[in-house]
């Protein structure tokens, strides 16, 4: 993907909020370009993607949410 205007750092998942995680995420509100097709992705098996709805299940009882 290519952002087509302006973009910027998503703190809900770079290091603002996770320290030390090393992705780089980030949003805009204008239309990205499709510049490559990834072919060989595999998701998340269904045990993985249930922890993680587990987990914003914990985090959402627990009163957290994201920065924003």
């Amino acid at each position: 993907m290519e952002p087509t205007g302006s973009f910027e750092d998503d703190p809900n998942l770079t290091d603002k909020k996770f320290p030390g995680n090393p992705t780089r995420s980030y949003r805009t509100q204008e239309p990205l370009r499709v510049v490559d097709e990834i072919l060989d992705w595999q998701p998340h098996s269904p045990e993985v993607l249930q922890n993680m709805r587990n987990h914003l299940e914990e985090l959402k009882r627990l009163g957290i949410e994201a920065i924003n």
